[in-house]
């Protein structure tokens, strides 16, 4: 009886753990083709890319921009508009 209970743990402790061990196999497979595809497709582009640079003189300018706002006028000197009366607390409190 022992030994059957020994070998249900192990299956509950070991089972889980062996399982995503082949999953995680299985997708870093399926990771490795994907990464040469990636590769393969950048090494086109960069191919691709330099036989423009190759064409043109120079680098392209950047395209036309707005001009810069105008800076906003200094505030003028007036006093603060209160949107609620202020009271002025004593600092020290009576007894």
């Amino acid at each position: 009886m022992s030994a059957t209970t020994d070998l249900i743990a192990a299956a509950l402790i070991f089972g889980p753990g062996a399982a995503g061990a082949t999953a995680y196999a299985i997708s870093m497979r399926g990771q490795r083709a994907d990464s040469a595809r990636v590769r393969a497709v950048l090494a086109d582009s960069a191919a691709e890319r330099a036989a423009l640079t190759d064409h043109q003189d120079g680098p392209t300018p950047p395209p036309a921009r707005e001009p810069a706002p105008a800076p906003a006028p200094a505030p003028q000197a007036t006093p603060p508009v209160r949107l609620a009366t202020v009271i002025d607390f004593p600092i020290r409190r009576t007894a």
